[in-house]
């Protein structure tokens, strides 16, 4: 399998102060926001989006990790391991790695309707390869990487796998 470097850790890095000033610019600030970041990867991410929110806003913003498998639509049904979230009237931005069919966001919005009436929910998504099966786009992206459906875009980060990059494979 050839695994080629899409990102390194300073262009992730680069990607996340973007998307940050973006939610921001986009949010007029920073009240009233959750960041939700879909098992696994996307947690961290939203770890990350936080702690820039901080430093740029003085805002201390709560991040909840959600377990997506219990509202997938193509796995067997499980017990949810997701606490409950408090959407309630809040912008939820959901975080993850990759966008690539549409149905974990899906499920995620599924997740959070589950949970309570959200203000609004917005995607903020580190790669977008296309491929789209739903009609769902993310509000921030931190690259677009045209993709074949055999390739993989594989994200690493730093807190789970020691290494921050992302890689497309054949």
């Amino acid at each position: 399998m050839e695994k080629k470097l899409i990102m390194d850790d300073l262009a992730i890095q680069r990607s996340l102060k973007r998307i940050t000033h973006e939610i921001i610019e986009h949010n007029k600030g920073a009240d009233n926001i959750i960041l939700v970041g879909i098992r696994s990867r996307g947690v961290y991410l939203a770890r990350r989006l936080a702690a820039l929110i901080r430093s740029f806003e003085q805002v201390e913003i709560p991040v909840y990790a959600l377990d997506v498998s219990f509202w997938r639509d193509d796995h067997k049904r499980t017990q949810s391991r997701s606490e409950a979230i408090p959407v309630q009237e809040r912008k939820v931005i959901l975080v993850d790695d990759v966008l690539f069919k549409g149905r974990t966001i899906r499920a995620a919005m599924d997740a959070i309707t589950s949970f309570g009436r959200a203000r609004e929910i917005q995607l903020a998504v580190l790669v977008d390869r296309g491929h789209r099966e739903l009609p769902i786009r993310a509000d921030y992206i931190g690259k677009n990487i045209p993709s074949a459906l055999h390739e993989q875009i594989l994200v690493r980060v730093e807190e789970l796998d020691h290494e921050s990059a992302v890689y497309i494979t054949s």
